[in-house]
């Protein structure tokens, strides 16, 4: 089934999210619905890198709006007519840059598979009867039990009052018919009744609000605080449940009650003014409780106001890395909802209230459209949000060069900076001011530092417990192995849906210490994950891999065809015990971006021989999906008929079992790779070397010209090592 038919077949909270997705006008929606099935056929993300190719698209799609246009003259769709001029005209703007609209595109293309993942996800989920409502802690099914008990007694107290008020009533009229009939004795016991049952109910009072300070206690100090970790850990990656569902009902539950309680007292303050007695408990004590409500409603309503996603570029490579000049997208929410504030409460944009005071600290300014109200259209669920779609940040001039008090100097990309909300909660006669804030935002200027300020954020939200720690890098912790280890598997995890398994992260571990029994004491500086080494640090490594994996690699990765992060050594001893033919994928460990594969021969003394290749990058990926590289590798033996040395993928599958669904339809000489495999995946094997077979004339084929694409010998140190060679032509 086409990729849009299958999001419009979602459930509704999915295609919410397709609906909010395509709120922009990069795309509209109705371009990207009535030329589906084109749109999905093409190849974007050639286009994205060549002009000529980019272009042919981009004339083919303003010739299908033509038809679509001339398709809605005939039908009479005057609207859609519109809608369609207007939209080819909105694209000519692409005329000079078509790979940006094919960038454009294969933008939206990703993201709606994220969509369609997470619902698949979803109903997994559910088939494993693990849904997020059944995965109560034993914590949240007290929590529970303590809001039912409250909800019970805040209703048997609303009865209580009515009844007071009622008996105050009676009270009144009978303690002056019996002061005028002189009935003394019936007056004190009239007085003594009505003075118990307010002091009942004032001391009931005082029950509730205590039951209510020790749930907002578990909901502020507990709940709200995983939550907020956990949504740390899921902007750099981990699939944690950060849904505010579950805190919004408990929240809206305490605000309920806490203003039935203002209501409460207010009543009894009524009732002094119309009977009133010496020494009057509710005189002496509703000040008190009043101000006990008050304190209660304002730690609860300040805590209630959050960032629910935080900000995030529409194709940056993470939440929190901002860009200069470059819309992007926030949402606030308000756990509280009352409907009656529905589009009430105003939201207000700022940046760094009290930024700190060190040498070229920057600042910024917030543009766009920076106030919106909180109403519950926005949201997928009704909650109560504030989404805010269209940001930029502007750089501030420094005028004096930011002096400041300290000689702390940072670099961009580990200088953090947090975006401020502020709104005003008014409701029956209660009002406070609140403020929420993000995690901490880096900001860069150009797409060249994304990767270093990407690496800043994960340090950040993988380490600190103190969401405003604008000071973190001041003095960056160290990371033990376990933390490190769990994160650059939710780097994976999030961009492949497969994440690292503890052989993998072995590989990488020995590679940062040397070989150990055990890694977990062992601890990462800041240091020698962003620094050491430059310009090749782990991080760039690292995420050199990821980055070819997700373009280029996915779906081998995902089915788990590629060992990936497997150290020489180890390969060796794998494969020397295999049969002839048996080979496995690796990771480049001194080329970045790179990925090898390495099989065993058997030498004519009967000892296994592990032969490696040099690696493959971009370049040749971008060029030849990698199955077809494995399925059309060649080596050309003296007087022989040439023969792919790979057969069977450790430790013993078929080859042809194996990538054999990844295959193109067409092979030999009707292959679109044809062209590739004939001048770089052909080796004629020469005394003992393995060199590429060249369609050049013969006088050139002896050597002179040629040269290693990587030029990389010691790849596979100790093992033999295949060059592979281009065609100068």
């Amino acid at each position: 089934m086409a990729q849009w038919d299958r999001l419009r077949q979602l459930p509704i909270a999915y295609r919410q999210q397709l609906h909010e997705l395509y709120d922009r006008d990069a795309l509209p929606m109705d371009v990207r619905h009535y030329l589906a099935p084109w749109i999905e056929k093409q190849e974007w993300q050639r286009a994205a890198r060549d002009h000529a190719f980019a272009m042919v698209l981009f004339q083919v799609l303003l010739e299908n709006l033509d038809i679509q246009h001339s398709r809605f003259v005939q039908e009479e769709s005057f609207l859609l007519q519109h809608n369609i001029r207007r939209y080819k005209q909105n694209f000519q703007r692409y005329v000079d840059d078509p790979c940006a609209l094919a960038t454009t595109i294969l933008w939206f293309l990703e993201k709606e598979k994220e969509i369609l993942e997470s619902a698949e996800l979803a109903e997994k989920v559910q088939l494993l009867q693990v849904e997020p409502e059944a995965m109560e802690t034993s914590s949240q099914q007290d929590l529970e039990r303590k809001l039912a008990g409250l909800r019970n007694e805040v209703q048997c107290m609303e009865h209580t009052i009515i009844c007071l008020e009622e008996q105050q009533d009676e009270f009144d009229f009978k303690f002056q018919t019996q002061k005028l009939e002189g009935k003394q004795m019936k007056t004190i016991w009239l007085y003594l009744h009505a003075l118990m049952s307010v002091r009942s109910t004032l001391s009931g009072l005082n029950d509730i609000l205590d039951r209510i300070q020790d749930i907002i206690d578990v909901l502020v100090k507990k709940e709200l605080v995983e939550w907020q970790r956990r949504q740390q850990k899921a902007c750099i990656g981990a699939l944690d449940n950060v849904c505010l569902d579950q805190l919004e009902k408990w929240f809206s539950c305490v605000a309920v009650c806490l203003f039935q309680v203002w209501e409460f007292l207010t009543k009894l303050e009524e009732l002094v003014g119309k009977v009133s007695y010496e020494n009057d408990p509710v005189k002496a004590q509703n000040p008190t409780l009043q101000k006990r409500v008050d304190t209660l409603l304002r730690d609860l309503l300040k805590s209630s106001f959050v960032v629910e996603t935080q900000p995030s570029m529409p194709q940056g490579k993470g939440s929190l890395v901002l860009r200069t000049n470059v819309q992007f997208s926030v949402k606030a929410r308000l756990l509280v909802k009352f409907p009656e504030l529905n589009h009430s409460m105003k939201v207000d944009v700022s940046m760094d209230n009290k930024p700190p005071v060190f040498c070229r600290y920057r600042r910024f300014n917030v543009l766009g459209t920076k106030i919106k109200a909180l109403n519950m259209a926005e949201s997928t669920n009704g909650g109560m949000v504030a989404d805010f779609r269209h940001l930029t940040l502007k750089e501030q001039k420094s005028g004096g060069g930011g002096k400041g008090v300290s000689d702390i100097s940072l670099s961009v990309t580990e200088e953090l900076h947090i975006i401020y909300f502020n709104t005003v909660f008014e409701l029956k006669g209660f009002s406070v001011e609140l403020q929420a804030s993000t995690l901490p935002v880096v900001i860069i200027s150009n797409s060249s530092q994304q990767q270093s300020a990407w690496a800043s954020v994960l340090w950040f939200n993988m380490l600190s417990q103190d969401p405003k720690d604008v000071m973190f890098f001041a003095n960056t912790p160290a990371a033990t192995w376990p933390q490190f280890g769990e994160m650059l598997s939710w780097q994976f995890l999030s961009a492949t849906k497969r994440g690292l398994d503890d052989t993998q992260l072995e590989m990488i571990a020995n590679k940062l210490f040397g070989k150990k029994p055990n890694y977990d004491s062992c601890t990462v500086p800041w240091s020698k994950f962003t620094k050491e080494n430059t310009p090749d640090t782990f991080w760039v490594w690292f995420d050199g891999i990821l980055m070819m994996v997700k373009t280029y690699l996915e779906d081998l990765w995902r089915d788990g065809l590629i060992m990936g992060f497997v150290t020489k050594g180890k390969e060796k001893s794998l494969l020397k015990k295999k049969k002839r033919g048996t080979f496995l994928l690796r990771f480049s460990e001194s080329v970045i971006g790179g990925i090898t594969f390495s099989w065993v021969e058997i030498t004519v003394t009967g000892e296994p021989d592990v032969k490696t290749v040099q690696p493959f990058t971009k370049v040749d990926l971008s060029q030849i999906p990698f199955h077809e590289i494995i399925r059309n590798y060649q080596i050309l033996e003296a007087e022989n008929v040439p023969e792919n040395p790979l057969l069977y993928l450790y430790p013993d599958t078929p080859k042809d079992k194996a990538f054999g669904k990844y295959y193109t339809e067409k092979s030999g000489e009707d292959s679109p790779y044809i062209k590739y495999i004939k001048t770089k995946l052909v080796f004629v094997s020469k005394e003992n070397t393995l060199e590429a077979r060249s369609p050049m004339p013969s006088d050139m084929a002896q050597g002179e010209g040629l040269e290693p694409m990587n030029g990389l010998c010691g790849e596979a140190a100790g093992e033999s090592c295949l060059s592979l060679l281009s065609n100068p032509a």
